[in-house]
């Protein structure tokens, strides 16, 4: 059984040291390293060799925020999951935070079954809602922003690498379906729903799931609904 090596980045000791004594706990996890400032987390990350970072966004110096960024950005890190934690469910960051490139997010109040089960979804490189957020909570995340002045027009066009068979299966990923409700959409096996989701990964030079969602709104290709 592979180990996940889990790195906890927050301010708050006494927090830290009940996140790690909750993942030391499972047998298929370690805590790796502890980090109290964002920049820290980077380098500890690079020197662990970390594959799930549970990263505080709100931390003196360099925040969850730029940490995030500087990991996405790092090739040597491109195996490196981010899941921000939280105190508010709906905030500003969250947007950013996913831009960033972070595989998702989760409130600091959450059951400890649910953080643990955040550590394996992200480390399986699956896209991370909050448990007591809906399917379509990143399109309304998103819609907070200016699409338009943020919108990247190399990404609208890099959309016309796909197949029409990835297209539709991207629109299914942004829906927030799994490979399995997908397969069941369109007619055809989760392997492969899972080929053309890591394919068309590949093609947008998207990290994980979440970052294909969010291309795809950002590209225009699934228009975010307000309600």
């Amino acid at each position: 059984m592979t180990t996940i090596r889990v790195l906890l980045a927050d301010d708050q000791a006494l927090l830290r040291s009940a996140f790690r004594v909750l993942v030391d706990s499972e047998p298929d996890m370690e805590v790796v390293g502890e980090a109290a400032d964002g920049a820290e987390a980077v380098r500890l990350a690079r020197a662990e060799r970390a594959d799930v970072v549970l990263m505080d966004i709100r931390m003196p110096g360099t925040d969850g925020l730029a940490a995030t960024r500087m990991i996405s950005a790092d090739p040597s890190l491109a195996h490196v999951r981010v899941v921000i934690l939280t105190t508010f469910e709906v905030d500003d960051y969250v947007v950013q935070s996913l831009r960033a490139g972070a595989s998702g997010f989760l409130g600091k109040g959450s059951e400890p079954e649910e953080l643990l089960s955040a550590i394996r979804v992200a480390a399986a490189g699956e896209a991370l809602l909050s448990p007591v957020a809906t399917k379509g909570l990143i399109a309304r995340f998103l819609a907070q922003g200016d699409l338009d002045e943020d919108r990247d027009p190399a990404r609208a066009e890099r959309l016309e690498a796909l197949t029409v068979r990835e297209r539709e299966v991207l629109v299914q990923v942004a829906g927030g379906h799994s490979n399995d409700e997908i397969a069941e959409r369109l007619e055809v096996s989760p392997l492969t729903v899972k080929t053309h989701v890591n394919r068309a990964m590949a093609k947008l030079g998207a990290r994980d799931r979440a970052q294909l969602v969010v291309i795809a709104y950002e590209s225009g290709l699934v228009r975010p609904r307000v309600e």
